[in-house]
């Protein structure tokens, strides 16, 4: 990507060598890709990247598979220049590249021989705007992305490029793209509440994760709710911006009309200043609100009492990762999507909801 097309000469001349580049020093391996998408990413017509290719075949460096399959690249011994597959992580916002998982992640790639890196800005520096998005990965040299939370409209853009990307949680539900996520028993967790007398149960998370479908477990959340015959609406799932002062607004508009019995919270970052409001009001966990969160965090143990949390292993993640950046560097296509399993830790912040206020 971001490969640039100069006007002062013959465009075809320019296609041919751009790819020969490419493929001797050994950003495409195996199959090169089809021909719409090198045209799209190059912004020439079809009818001029069909031509650079019959060149390129005529040089016996590429050589058809038959119909509707990707042209194979065959190289002369010698001359493919050897550098390490290039792997660039956009994560969500700056803080993510200091999250266990995420630093586990980077160390592992780099450990399996990858040369991988996190991207100078992130979703929320581009406003998960697909084409902010876009202009800033053209201007990235790399053989493949990960994208941490990526939005439903950013993933879908990376899903019709050439360049491999592998969805790490986010929206990526029925794209023809590789991802992982999380499976939690929500429904679990609203049963336990219920049956502790709540009725008042809300769901706190960023409203751009509401909106782009990034978190799956959202929909069963809702179900949970309705089967117990608790009517749903906004106020089970009230939106809050990027900011300290979004969350805030959130709670105070929560707290000052029906205050929740139960809260969950989808972020550790954000269960930390959620406590924090609660305690500076004189709210205390379990007795006056249940609180469980949805991530999980290392500095939990050291709560009283323990947050309530859903965890899960870092291991299977990070070495399914691994494995489709060396399927993808050995120019073998992986688009398989997987989830890992979390177990509930019950912690201490739930207990019986409190008698109406």
């Amino acid at each position: 990507m971001g490969m640039p097309i100069h006007s002062f000469a013959n465009i075809t001349d320019q296609v041919v060598d751009l790819l020969r580049e490419g493929m001797l020093a050994g950003r495409w391996q195996g199959t090169l890709p089809g021909r719409d998408q090198l045209a799209n990413e190059l912004g020439v017509s079809h009818t001029t990247m069909e031509a650079a290719m019959r060149r390129l075949a005529k040089e016996n460096l590429l050589v058809s598979q038959g119909a509707g399959k990707r042209r194979r690249i065959v190289l002369p011994k010698g001359d493919i220049k050897p550098r390490h597959f290039r792997v660039h992580i956009l994560t969500y916002e700056s803080m993510d590249r200091y999250y266990p998982l995420m630093m586990a992640l980077l160390d592992q790639l780099n450990k399996n021989g990858l040369t991988a890196k996190f991207a100078a800005k992130n979703l929320l520096d581009l406003g998960m705007d697909a084409k902010r998005v876009s202009r800033f990965v053209q201007g990235v040299q790399t053989d493949a992305w990960i994208v941490a939370a990526g939005s439903r409209e950013v993933l879908e853009w990376f899903s019709n490029g050439s360049v491999p990307v592998f969805a790490f949680f986010g929206g990526w539900s029925r794209l023809p793209i590789a991802g992982i996520g999380v499976r939690k028993d929500t429904g679990r967790v609203i049963r336990q509440l219920i049956d502790l007398g709540h009725r008042r149960i809300v769901l706190l998370a960023r409203g751009d994760h509401l909106k782009s479908g990034q978190m799956l477990f959202q929909e069963e959340f809702l179900d949970a709710l309705r089967i117990n015959d608790i009517k749903t609406g906004s106020y089970n799932m009230p939106a809050f911006g990027n900011q300290p002062k979004d969350l805030h607004r959130c709670l105070d508009s929560l707290f000052r009309a029906r205050p929740p019995t139960a809260i969950i919270v989808s972020e550790v970052h954000i269960m930390l200043a959620v406590r924090d409001y609660l305690a500076r009001r004189g709210f205390l966990a379990p007795r006056d609100v249940s609180l469980i969160c949805y991530d999980h965090d290392l500095t939990f143990k050291w709560f009283d009492p323990v947050v309530a949390h859903f965890a899960w292993d870092i291991p299977p993640i990070t070495r399914r990762v691994v494995r489709w950046a060396k399927n993808v560097a050995r120019g073998k296509d992986d688009c398989r999507q997987t989830f890992t399993m979390s177990r509930f830790v019950e912690g201490g912040t739930i207990g019986p909801a409190p008698p109406e206020r």
